[in-house]
């Protein structure tokens, strides 16, 4: 139990450091200093406290009458919209758990996921002069000896960076993401306040277990601020799927890449919830879903590398000259490298799930850190689906709005468990659920929720992430002989199952 001399100690030690740091590493900008960041989140946060119990505890009101829903949904909304603002203000990693919060799309209600997400694809913008800046400092010329024009205009604005169409000198067409300038030193001010606040949180809930947020963000944001290791993890992924046709990731310009600056070729598409785009364009939605299902299902029950930001900026598409969809992904900044052992765990559940086996998600769940009862929980987060679906059949039930709008209100009720649950799982859980989440709302806007094809890609993956690691452990040919039988069968009978469920939906 934290004591309020603690309290007052750890907040001095860490406004006193953080404020040193943040000047230094940004040119003495004022609103760099760890001082003003720290006091914005922290009256922030007095804000949404006084909205909630000043305009709806105070009132008294049942919690099941329909006056209390509508007040609590407002206050809701505005108290994101004070989250919203502190984001703007603060910016980098507040940007960033921003955007977390806009991926956790079955966790959190609705209103604080829908006022964040404008983050993804409208992040505060740096001034064209502070880019030139960092592209002189950077790459050791100036910006005219390398590039033709720039266009002022970002293409996007992301916590992090953002991204300019340019020209070079020699006419090729790039995309160059430069980082905002203020973001390296405001990095480790913002993780010092954020650790301080979580702290805070917990001690006056501690119901609520926020520490593995902090604990996630530490480790990943040094990564998303590297761009030479952005560079390598693009150029990985282009070979694993070297033989896929329609997946396009653009190609690295290592004379012109930087840990600040990255420049890669220029690939033009709309981004994969654009409605509009998609019917100009004669795109197919089930196409896209059945791509990106494929593409994300090998990767994590595949290769164990796993692209873990796919929200609708990163992803785009466009119709190649055969008349079908190509796929485009962008910002590899964000990669979770998964363990042969949590693979195939993860692969265990999954098919655990989709045959409906209790027993086979208590033991799989166990051992992805999940202990008890709450293994049906963990089930419902893994999928996004209630657990009465889950038992009649995921790959039986489509997924209606109706039931997305009950699970955000259910699992809202739930805040404490799932906090729990986020805890202690297997740490390289918490990036596969963050990417569940992205592609499960890609999959709603797209209306394309209920397609039987992801089923059998997912099914037909996490089948060969199991035998592949069995049968390279086996070391008899007759075992070895046996395993590939067992295999074969097992992914004729998705097949078959699949084929089933597929005329029987045409019947009716």
């Amino acid at each position: 139990m934290f004591s309020k001399r603690f309290l007052k100690y750890a907040l001095i030690g860490g406004i006193t450091g953080s404020t040193a740091l943040s000047l230094r590493t940004n040119q003495y900008e004022w609103d760099s200093i760890g001082v003003v960041r720290l006091s914005r989140a922290a009256v922030t946060v007095f804000k949404i406290g006084v909205i909630y119990k000043k305009d709806l505890y105070s009132k008294g009101l049942d919690k099941k009458s329909v006056e209390y829903k509508q007040l609590k949904s407002e206050c809701h909304r505005k108290s994101a919209e004070r989250l919203l603002e502190l984001c703007r203000l603060n910016r980098g990693v507040y940007i960033k758990v921003g955007q977390h919060i806009a991926a956790l799309d079955y966790l959190l209600p609705k209103e604080y996921v829908e006022t964040m997400k404008v983050l993804h694809s409208r992040a505060p913008l740096t001034d064209i002069k502070d880019i030139y800046r960092v592209l002189r400092e950077d790459l050791k010329k100036e910006v005219s000896d390398i590039f033709q024009s720039i266009e002022p205009q970002p293409l996007g604005t992301a916590s992090l960076a953002q991204v300019h169409k340019a020209t070079l000198k020699n006419g090729d067409v790039v995309a160059v993401k430069v980082q905002h300038p203020y973001v390296q030193g405001n990095s480790r001010v913002d993780m010092t306040t954020m650790e301080i606040l979580v702290k805070i949180m917990s001690w006056v809930f501690p119901e609520f277990k926020f520490q593995w947020l902090v604990e996630e963000s530490k480790k990943n944001i040094p990564q998303e601020l590297d761009f030479v290791q952005e560079g390598h993890n693009a150029e990985k992924v282009a070979q694993l799927f070297l033989n896929v046709s329609w997946l396009k990731i653009p190609k690295v310009q290592w004379d012109l890449t930087t840990s600040r600056v990255l420049t890669m070729d220029f690939l033009e598409g709309g981004q994969v919830n654009d409605l509009n785009y998609i019917e100009k364009h004669h795109i197919n939605p089930y196409e896209i879903s059945t791509k990106l299902g494929k593409l994300y299902s090998e990767m994590i029950f595949i290769h164990g590398f796993v692209h873990s930001d796919p929200h609708p900026g990163n992803i785009l598409i466009k119709r190649n000259e055969q008349g079908n969809c190509d796929i485009v992904l962008l910002d590899h900044g964000l990669y979770a490298t998964l363990k042969d052992e949590f693979r195939i765990n993860y692969a265990n559940l999954w098919l655990s799930i989709l045959d409906r086996d209790r027993r086979g998600m208590r033991i799989y769940s166990k051992n992805l850190g999940i202990e008890g009862d709450v293994y049906g929980l963990f089930a419902c987060m893994v999928t996004g689906r209630t657990w009465e679906t889950i038992m009649k059949g995921i790959d039986r039930e489509s997924f209606t709005k109706g039931e997305k709008d009950f699970v955000q209100q259910h699992f809202t009720g739930l805040l404490p468990q799932i906090s729990s649950v986020l805890e202690n799982v297997n740490r390289q859980m918490l990036l596969i659920l963050k990417t569940n989440d992205l592609m499960r709302g890609i999959e709603h806007t797209l209306r394309t929720s209920a397609r039987m094809g992801a089923f059998k890609v997912m099914s037909q993956c996490c089948v060969h992430s199991i035998y592949d690691q069995r049968i390279r452990k086996c070391s008899g040919r007759v075992e070895k002989a046996k395993l590939i039988l067992e295999e074969t069968w097992a992914l004729l009978k998705i097949r078959i199952l699949i084929s089933q469920k597929l005329i029987f939906q045409e019947i009716i």
